[in-house]
């Protein structure tokens, strides 16, 4: 199936103000000032990619996270303006590459990359369920890395 509503080049951009949700994961003292995590940066650029990826798909079609990657250059402390844009710069038709940049009214504070994989919801719901089933009869004993 073709997609040609999703192109190299489209963006998405959101202004978001760093609060306490966004800077959960940190293992930092007490006495420094609380930061924007990692997991706070990536949650926001999934959610901005997904936002301007899924409304391009047809009916029965979403986006699914396949890896990420972020580095954070500097800061960002809560209450601070959030300035984040996701790019989409690969498309293989079936993968979508997205380049992240993240910066505040100091300058820069993190860039890095997300994919995405289009998947059909049936055939994902149906796969979902199948593991959901393993795991019920599983639970508690592990299993063998790559056994799907």
């Amino acid at each position: 199936m073709k997609f040609p509503g999703i192109r190299v080049g489209l963006t998405r951009t959101v202004h978001h103000v760093v609060d306490e949700r966004d800077t959960y994961g940190n293992s930092l003292p007490d006495d420094i000032e609380p930061l924007l995590s990692s997991a706070g940066l990536m949650s926001l650029a999934i959610r901005a990619a997904v936002d301007l990826i899924d409304p391009l798909l047809p009916d029965g079609f979403l986006s699914i996270g396949k890896s990420s990657s972020v580095t954070h250059e500097h800061p960002s402390v809560r209450g601070a303006s959030l300035e984040l844009t996701v790019t989409i710069d690969e498309f293989d038709g079936y993968h979508i590459g997205l380049r992240i940049d993240a910066g505040d009214e100091t300058g820069p504070v993190a860039s890095g990359r997300h994919v995405r994989s289009i998947a059909n919801r049936h055939w994902l719901q149906l796969r979902i369920a199948g593991r959901a089933a393993q795991t019920a009869t599983t639970s508690g004993r592990p299993t063998r890395r790559g056994s799907a």
